[in-house]
Parts: structure tokens; C-alpha cells; sequence
């Protein structure tokens, strides 16, 4: 009896076969035997000549690469060959024996089979080698450089990041959900098959355009509903018969603390999410992308051709699922049609009849997206028990940079009224007082000279101002435009050399351009490059959050979490403590998994920290619906008690993770990469200030006046019965609320009705 019975899809598009698909199975039976993947492994049986048979990987390929020409579906289904059957070798060499030391060995071996420059490589000792020899020369040599450099990234990941996997099946631990998602897009491979799309449709991604959001975006929600699909097919197998722990539903059921049907439709759910913002994005991103570039004809079809690519592949990696056995694919009465081919009509008069849907089928999941009531009154949010382990310390220098900070934002007139947009200013001295950066600061760098504090005081209040200048200024018009331009300004106040810029117009000008000039004094170029980088994603997520109040768009739990760092400016912190180590630390350590996780835990901690203080000044004052509380309201359909608990155990979690990088990763990163004692003390020592930054934040948020419900109603609520009536016009009078208990109402509508004109 199988665990549980498949939910309905949503596939709003049918698959279409490649003709050739007769000639990429016999062909991949023949390669297969070459490569030798048909022989015992070190006494392991992987694979024999039925095992290919049954799982039909020509299937695969022609249904998700169905225009491609017959070579090229070919060599599509080799590499799909290739990767399947190095799962299984991993799993049988390494997962189930536990050998982590010989799975390093082989993993690292695998490396030198994937030139970027040139076709030199090692003699291959196995099948997976042999394999990846024989495709990587018939493969690189149509793209260009930076396609090889993307590809052979994604393969690293793809084949790396199996150790991961086999440290939690050693460990018997299964992830935390945001983790599962960072580390299945490596694991997965679906961020690989990406690139194979680009050689299959003849269409390479431009490399100006390849890192940008719109194509990070679709590349990423393509990875994860293509990832939580094969969860959903693949549980029975990986998990019950095969012991595997890495598995989308496994992970629902340990967070959630439910039974595995429900946790399948909640994956069938974020899926759906996922797929349906690829959806969005290429509709109505990619147009403003080509305008933003200056994309010529050639540019943009490839892009499309991409995008098109990457729908085929989800339409047809579907249809594989239900067809082959190696999955679970019984049961959902809509889980083998897509949504065109249900409405599909195949008689006279026969339409009507084929349109019992469910509502994940035809994806109503998209409706409570859109349609939300802002500003709803929800009170003084209660509390959980927060997890901290860590002891708080404070600056010896907080009284005087609570002042210096103070003066500092009064010259850079951020307590001026803002010309032309606000009669008063966005924050009073009052406020700003009642904020105390300085506070957090202090907690945040307990060790920073009087200088150094008074620098982090204030790119908090310049970050915080920022944050509050957008909604303000640009919110209220819904003009886009102007707040882009506005974003594109700020980057002309970070200059890379001693270029001169123009003089500033505006408070969040004049702080950056301050600001910037005192923090980069030291660095060299490529220092001022990688923050200037961080400062832009900062402000790009302004714009996200921006897109999204203009189209009233609560997002899904894994875009909010990705992009809730940016909004919170974590890479402008994690770049300013790297940029402070020098060069003592090989770069390429900064870009293991470790220090991703070990920077990512803290960062997750404290955005979700944050959203559990900021909710009601947020949702009942602000009508902000970017916190993490209200998306897992929206999302799980569940009251704002339940979302407090589902976002503390989360941040527990992470938090929990961050102490296991400390503890265990980050003492192997040491031996895995030879690092002296100097690198080893810088690492620790970063490790160190994520502590103190964590509990600093924790203790800035329960003593600071930016979110207790006396401060937000001497900041929103107005003073007097008599602003009411003249906030709201008279011919409105009928749509007041005007019984008992309708006060509250009132006042939250003067206070958007006062936002909106100040």
C-alpha cells in the first residue's frame, strides 16, 4: 500500500514527445554499455540492462526537450543517463556504507573531468568518470566560456553536495525546510538540467542578464517545483525502501508534526507556488528586463527560448514521473492530465462535462495570494519563548554614539520634512530616540572602538531610513518608475574610484554618500565592488517588496525568505566583515556550503526574529504585508497564534543549525582545506560576531520603542475625532462604520488615509 495518495498537479500545460525518441533509448543502451554502467561495483550491483529499460530515460529527455534535433537529444539523454546512475553508485558506494572519507576522495576526483579551459583530463578509473570523459568534450565546445563556468558549477553542486546529504543519512537528521530547499537545488540537479536547456534549445543566456533577479528567479522556482515534484513521486522509494532522509514531505512531517498526506499536499502546494511565479515572472519581468538591458532581437529570443525550454521541461518531467517505475505514480484523479488537457473537449456537447477540477488542479492557490485585507486590527502579538544561546554584551561606548547618532541623522536631514513628498519629516528626534540604533549597535559590535560604533549606528539608522522612506515616498503613487530611478541614483553615490558624483537631493542620498566615503576609504576595487554589490541588493529588495504592494502579492514562504535577507541588508553585513579579514582567508573558502550556512542561519534567525516584534506595527499600521508571521498565515490558511509558533520553531531550528556549523562544520572546513591558525581564528571569530549580532538584535528589539504598540499608536493615530472627519470625504460618509465598537476601524482608516497624504 503506498504511504499516501498522490495529490492533483497543477500543469497548465500539456507535454509534448520529441519524435526521435525511439532513437535516444537504443542509443543510451549503447552508451550505457560502453561507459560500463552495467558492470558490478566493487562487489555492488548499480545497474543492468532491465534496471535502464524500466526507468526510460529517452522518455525523459523527449518529453522535456521535445524540438531538440536527434544528436541532440542524444547527447541530452546520455548526460540524464550519466547523473541517474551516478545517484545510484553514490548511494550504493557511500550512502549505504557511511564511507564519508572515500566518498570526499571520489567526489574531488570528479573535478578534473570538467575543464573550462581545454579538453585535458585524467585517465577514468570508473563508469561515472568514464561517463563525464566521454560528455563534457562532446558537450562544451558549442557554448561559451561562461556557460562552461556555470555548468561545471552546477555539476560540482550537483555531485558535491551529495555529501550532504549522506552527513544527515549518517547522522540520521533531517533538515530544517529552508535548508532542504538552499541544499536540493544542488543536490537535485535541477539547476543543472537548466543549463543543459540552454545547449538543447541553441539558446545561451546571455551573460549580462544570466544574474539577474528575473532569470534568478526562473531558474530557481523552475529548481524547486521541478525538485518537489520528484519529492512527491520519489517518497515511497527514498524514503521507505531506501532510507533516505532528503525528501521534501519527510521534512513537512518532522517541522509540521503531521501525518504524510497532509504534508504531501503542502509540498504539492509550495510546488505549485513555485511554478506559478515562474509563470509571473516570465510574463511580466522579462519584457522590463529586456527594456532595462537594451536587449536586441537575438537577446531576447534567446531568453524566451530559455524560458520556453524550462516550461517543457516541467510539462514533460511530469508526464515521465507518471509513466516510469521507478516512482510511486498511483492515485490523484487529476495527477496524470494537465490542466489543458482536462478542459480539453473530445465530443460534441462534451465540454461541460470535463470540468470537475480540485482546486490544486486548476491552482486557486494563486487567489489567496492576491486577495487580502490590509490594515487589519491584530493587536500586541504574543510572544513565544525565544531560543538564545548566547550571552548578550553591549559597547562601553552606547551613550555617546546614541548622540553622535542622533546628530548625524540631523545632517543628513533625515528629521527635515522631505521636500515636495512629506510636510513633516519621516522621523522625529522623538522617534528617532525611541528607536535607538545606537542600542543595537552596541549588542551587534561590543568590541568596536567609539569610531566604528558610531559608523554602525548609523548605516542602521540609514538602512532603517531607507526602509521607510520607500513605502512613504513611492508606495502611495504606485510609481515604479520613479522609485527605480531613485535606486539607480544610489549607485551613483558609490563610486569604485575617485569620481566625482552629484550633489544629493535627499536624505538617503546624502546618508550613502557619507557614509560611503567613510567606510571604503581602505579598500581596494575589487573591495568596493563586492559592497557596492551588497548595498544594490539592499535596494533591489526595496523594488521587490515595492512589485509586490503594487500588486497586492503576498509571496510564498521560500521567495520571502530568500529575499527577506536582502530587505534586512544581511550581504552588506556579512560583505563589511569579510572586507575587514583581508586577504588571509583563500576565497574560495568564502564560498563553501559551511560559511553559507553558517552566514544564512544567523541572517534567517534575525529577519524571522524581527518579523515576530514588527508584526503588528507592520500588518495593523502600516498595511505591510512582507513579515513572515502573514505569509505563513496566508500560505497555511491558519490564524496569526499558529503562524507565531510555525515561525519560532523555524528560527529555532536555524538556530540550532548555526550552533552544528560551529561545532562540526566548521572544524572539517579547517582540515578539508589545510587552513592555518590565523584563517582558523578569523573563521572563529566570525563565528563570534554572529553571536553577539544575534543576541544583540534579540535585546535591541525587547528594549527599543520601534515596536510597542504605546510608541505605533503615538506614531500612526491621529489626535482628534476631528482629523477623522476630514480625512475621509464626506460623499465616503456612507461606507463608515458607525455602530459599536467601530472605533478602532475608523482610526485605522484615518491613519492610511494619513499615510497616503504625508
Amino acid at each position: 500500500m503506498q504511504p499516501f495518495e498522490l495529490p492533483d498537479f497543477y500543469m497548465p500545460y500539456p507535454a509534448r514527445l520529441n519524435p526521435h525518441v525511439d532513437e535516444a533509448r537504443a542509443h543510451a543502451r549503447e552508451w550505457a554499455a560502453e561507459m560500463g554502467l552495467f558492470e558490478p561495483q566493487q562487489g555492488h550491483h548499480i545497474w543492468d540492462l532491465r534496471d535502464l529499460d524500466r526507468h526510460d530515460y529517452g522518455l525523459l529527455c523527449a518529453y522535456t526537450h521535445p524540438e531538440c534535433d536527434g544528436p541532440e537529444l542524444n547527447l541530452i539523454t546520455d548526460w540524464y543517463v550519466w547523473v541517474f546512475y551516478f545517484d545510484d553508485h553514490f548511494l550504493e558506494l557511500y550512502k549505504r556504507t557511511g564511507d564519508t572519507i572515500g566518498a570526499r576522495e571520489y567526489l574531488e576526483r570528479l573535478r578534473d573531468f570538467m575543464p573550462i579551459e581545454g579538453l585535458d583530463m585524467p585517465e577514468p578509473t570508473n563508469p561515472v568518470e568514464r561517463g563525464l570523459a566521454d560528455l563534457w568534450p562532446r558537450t562544451v565546445p558549442a557554448m561559451s566560456t561562461e556557460w562552461r563556468r556555470r555548468f561545471a558549477t552546477a555539476t560540482q553542486a550537483l555531485l558535491e553536495e551529495s555529501r550532504w546529504e549522506l552527513a544527515n543519512i549518517t547522522e540520521d537528521r533531517v533538515a530544517n525546510p529552508i535548508e532542504y530547499i538552499e541544499m536540493r537545488r544542488k543536490v537535485g540537479g535541477a539547476p543543472w538540467s537548466a543549463n543543459l536547456v540552454e545547449h538543447a534549445a541553441n539558446a545561451e543566456v546571455p551573460a549580462p542578464l544570466a544574474e539577474t533577479r528575473p532569470l534568478r528567479v526562473l531558474r530557481d522556482t523552475f529548481s524547486d517545483a521541478v525538485h518537489l515534484r520528484n519529492d512527491i513521486f520519489s517518497y515511497e522509494r527514498e524514503v521507505r525502501e531506501e532510507g533516505e532522509n532528503a525528501n521534501g514531505i519527510l521534512v513537512l512531517e518532522r517541522f509540521l508534526g503531521c501525518d504524510t498526506q497532509t504534508a504531501a499536499d503542502h509540498v504539492n502546494n509550495v510546488l505549485t507556488s513555485r511554478l506559478q511565479q515562474f509563470e509571473t515572472t516570465a510574463l511580466t519581468e522579462l519584457p522590463l528586463l529586456f527594456a532595462e538591458f537594451g536587449a536586441g532581437p537575438a537577446e531576447q529570443a534567446a531568453v524566451t527560448a530559455y524560458a520556453k525550454g524550462l516550461q517543457d521541461w516541467q510539462s514533460g518531467g511530469h508526464e515521465w514521473h507518471m509513466r516510469s517505475s521507478r516512482y510511486m505514480n498511483n492515485g490523484g484523479a487529476n495527477a496524470a492530465r494537465p490542466l489543458a488537457a482536462v478542459l480539453e473537449p473530445t465530443g460534441l456537447g462534451t465540454s461541460a462535462f470535463r470540468i470537475p477540477l480540485s482546486p490544486a488542479a486548476v491552482g486557486a492557490i494563486r487567489v489567496k495570494t492576491f486577495v487580502h485585507a490590509p490594515y487589519e486590527e491584530v493587536g500586541p502579538t504574543p510572544l513565544p519563548e525565544i531560543y538564545m544561546p548566547f550571552t548578550l554584551q553591549l559597547n562601553p561606548w552606547l551613550d555617546a554614539s546614541r548622540e553622535n547618532g542622533i546628530e548625524w541623522a540631523r545632517q543628513m536631514e533625515m528629521l527635515d520634512p522631505v521636500a515636495g513628498v512629506l510636510d513633516t519629516g519621516l522621523w522625529s528626534e522623538h522617534d528617532l530616540r525611541e528607536f535607538d540604533f545606537a542600542l543595537c549597535a552596541a549588542g551587534l559590535d561590543p568590541d568596536a572602538t567609539e569610531p566604528e560604533l558610531d559608523l554602525s549606528t548609523e548605516w542602521l539608522t540609514w538602512g532603517t531610513y531607507v526602509d521607510d522612506y520607500f513605502p512613504a515616498v513611492f508606495f502611495p503613487s504606485k510609481n515604479f518608475a520613479a522609485a527605480k530611478l531613485q535606486g539607480r541614483r544610489l549607485s551613483e553615490f558609490m563610486p569604485l574610484d575617485s569620481e566625482e558624483t552629484e550633489a544629493p537631493v535627499n536624505p538617503i542620498e546624502r546618508g550613502l554618500a557619507d557614509l560611503w566615503a567613510r567606510t571604503t576609504t581602505l579598500m581596494d576595487d575589487g573591495q568596493r565592488r563586492e559592497f557596492r554589490t551588497a548595498v544594490e541588493r539592499f535596494i533591489e529588495a526595496c523594488l521587490w517588496e515595492m512589485v509586490n504592494h503594487n500588486l497586492h502579492r503576498i509571496p510564498d514562504p521560500v521567495d520571502y525568505v530568500e529575499m527577506r535577507r536582502d530587505t534586512f541588508g544581511s550581504d552588506m553585513t556579512k560583505a563589511l566583515s569579510r572586507l575587514s579579514h583581508g586577504n588571509l582567508v583563500p576565497p574560495q573558502v568564502y564560498r563553501t556550503q559551511t560559511l553559507a550556512n553558517l552566514e544564512n542561519t544567523a541572517a534567517d534567525y534575525a529577519v524571522m526574529l524581527n518579523d515576530l516584534f514588527s508584526y503588528q506595527k507592520e500588518t495593523q499600521f502600516e498595511g505591510d504585508f512582507h513579515n513572515a508571521v502573514r505569509v505563513m498565515q496566508n500560505f497555511f490558511d491558519c490564524d496569526r497564534d499558529r503562524a507565531v509558533t510555525m515561525v519560532n520553531d523555524l528560527m529555532t531550528q536555524r538556530m540550532q543549525q548555526f550552533e552544528r556549523v560551529v561545532a562540526q562544520e566548521l572544524p572539517t572546513l579547517y582540515e578539508e582545506y589545510g587552513l592555518d591558525e590565523t584563517a582558523r581564528e578569523i573563521l572563529d571569530r566570525r563565528a563570534c560576531e554572529l553571536q553577539d549580532w544575534m543576541a544583540g538584535i534579540l535585546h535591541w528589539h525587547i528594549n527599543c520603542g520601534r515596536y510597542q504598540e504605546a510608541q505605533l499608536i503615538e506614531r500612526y493615530r491621529p489626535e482628534s475625532a476631528r482629523q477623522l472627519e476630514e480625512a475621509i470625504p464626506d460623499r465616503m460618509s456612507f461606507l463608515r462604520p458607525t455602530g459599536l465598537g467601530t472605533s478602532a476601524a475608523r482610526l485605522s482608516e484615518l491613519s492610511r488615509s494619513q499615510r497616503a497624504t504625508t
